[in-house]
């Protein structure tokens, strides 16, 4: 099931495409501003965003820049004003589409059907090969549970073996430690920092040449860990 992300600060909207999404169903998320869209892209993996141009605090332009500095996902920009120029605006940040209020509902989730069908066969997720991942020099084969570094094996845990997959499959998102350990232990992350970064250390040193200066999996202070996508 897709994760659609849809900021805006207008409540009836956001509610509104909810309600269409889920019909669809597609779980959603709602922020009201692009600051609290940002903090839920740390700590969830979504598919697409549904992004208003006009807010308070973080607007959709400033948010859809900091997303594009780490992540490709489909960018669908909302606004009342109808100017070419903000429509050039909002596509040259980044943005794949645009859409003006009032909008009809069905057609932005056509709209967002297109663009992940788009984003799906250009990232490969469709592709027959999709229980391979390769980062860097990295290889980790999800049906066998293989896992190469410079084509050497290299024996994991199957929560090692889990984490790794998770950042390699989700490469250049920052993801928090509280979302890999509700991720991959299928609990609540009550105090659950410490038990990921154990294993990311362990992990690093089966993986890593120097541990204490990882190639592949990236600290990002206070807000989680990554694997670059060109590792």
């Amino acid at each position: 099931m897709e994760t659609i992300l849809v900021v805006d600060d207008d409540k009836e909207i956001r509610e509104l495409a909810q309600i269409y999404l889920k019909n669809e169903g597609y779980n959603v998320l709602q922020a009201r501003d692009g600051d609290e869209g940002l903090r839920l892209l740390q700590k969830n993996i979504v598919d697409l965003i549904v992004l208003d141009i006009m807010m308070p605090n973080v607007d959709g332009i400033n948010m859809c820049i900091k997303v594009r500095e780490y992540s490709d996902i489909p960018i669908i920009m909302l606004s009342a004003k109808t100017q070419d120029m903000d429509k050039i605006f909002g596509l040259t940040t980044g943005a794949d589409d645009y859409m003006t209020k009032p909008f009809n509902p069905l057609e932005l989730v056509a709209r967002i059907k297109s663009q992940l069908r788009r984003y799906l066969k250009m990232s490969n997720k469709e592709a027959k090969n999709e229980s391979e991942i390769e980062v860097g020099g990295v290889k980790i084969n999800k049906a066998t549970h293989k896992v190469t570094v410079a084509n050497k094996d290299v024996k994991l845990t199957p929560r090692e073996f889990s984490i790794l997959a998770l950042l390699a499959e989700n490469s250049g998102i920052v993801m928090s430690p509280e979302h890999i350990y509700e991720t991959i232990w299928k609990e609540d992350s009550f105090q659950s920092e410490n038990t990921v970064m154990v294993h990311i250390r362990k992990i690093r040193e089966k993986i890593e040449e120097n541990p204490r200066k990882p190639r592949y999996i990236k600290t990002v202070w206070g807000v989680g860990y990554k694997v670059d996508k060109d590792s």
